[in-house]
């Protein structure tokens, strides 16, 4: 019989937890799982609502404490702790599970041999107003995924699949000890951005992983106030650039005080285009902003390098 496990990395959100839990126990599974909580360091009374959770009837719930701050520690605790199970499927602490998540699944990574599945994350924004200026283009910055209504195994970088819901056969990680989030890419307290599971994506595709995509692997994903507002969109662009230029782009011979100049050019270029009132057809002044942050940043993590 195969074994699985469902985790959840937890920080300062003791809130959710009670309704998450009762929403996992609620999931049906052709075997039966167990639910394993990271708990990072919560300084809320987390480990007293989890104390109380274990206490009560449905799938057993695992909790341990991860005391290095940030996500990759605690995805990489919750990759440890599960290295002797078949399965190990990912969901956030601030999302719920849509019927048939779990089955589906289980489903892709033993009846499609799946290395990795992952499904559609849908942004709820009740009981919040959506903002007029969040477009449908901006959802994909909170974590929404949504490739359709037909499965496909994923064979490039077009159609991510994200942490937020992802399912994994452990074998990968146990045949791969290196194969682990990248902690260059961590995220800790009130950090946004962070970009360890694209990076997890990008390295399962270059090892030739088998990647599915189910949409019956649903979840939702609540949305909490200061998400929707435009300086968040700007702050985790601003830091995936820092990242992009510190971590990922090449060293170029060519610099002026340590920075490429096309960099400084890209920059300039996207600072202009905010400027100028939106035009029918052009991309939002918001996502020329965005774009602006991500070059800035792109800037800063390069000239760190040094």
């Amino acid at each position: 019989m195969q074994t699985l496990t469902v985790a959840f990395c937890t920080y300062k959100r003791a809130d959710r937890l009670a309704e998450l839990v009762a929403a996992l126990r609620a999931q049906s599974c052709p075997v039966p799982f167990e639910i394993l909580v990271v708990n990072n360091n919560s300084p809320d009374n987390t480990l007293e609502v989890l104390g109380r959770l274990q206490r009560e009837p449905g799938a057993s719930l695992r909790v341990v404490t991860e005391t290095a701050p940030g996500i990759v520690p605690a995805r990489n605790r919750a990759l440890a702790e599960s290295l002797d199970r078949d399965i190990l499927v990912f969901i956030d602490d601030d999302e719920l599970p849509q019927a048939g998540w779990l089955t589906a699944a289980y489903d892709a990574i033993v009846n499609d041999a799946a290395d990795c599945a992952g499904g559609r994350v849908q942004v709820s924004f009740s009981p919040l107003a959506r903002p007029a200026w969040l477009k449908d283009d901006l959802l994909g910055f909170l974590a929404e995924v949504d490739h359709g209504p037909s499965a496909f195994w994923i064979r490039g970088a077009e159609t991510p699949i994200w942490t937020a819901n992802i399912a994994y056969a452990m074998r990968i990680f146990r045949n791969n000890p290196s194969l682990r989030f990248d902690d260059r890419y961590n995220r800790a307290g009130s950090d946004v951005g962070g970009g360890e599971d694209a990076i997890m994506f990008r390295s399962l595709l270059e090892m030739g992983a088998q990647i599915r995509y189910r949409p019956d692997m649903a979840v939702w994903h609540g949305v909490e106030p200061w998400r929707l507002r435009r300086r968040y969109f700007l702050k985790l662009h601003y830091r995936a650039g820092q990242r992009h230029g510190r971590y990922t782009l090449p060293n170029y011979p060519r610099s002026m005080f340590g920075i490429p100049p096309f960099l400084v050019s890209q920059f300039l270029m996207h600072c202009l285009k905010t400027l100028p009132p939106s035009q029918p057809g052009k991309a939002s002044r918001i996502r020329q902003a965005m774009n602006a942050a991500h070059a800035l940043g792109c800037i800063i993590g390069y000239r760190s390098r040094s």
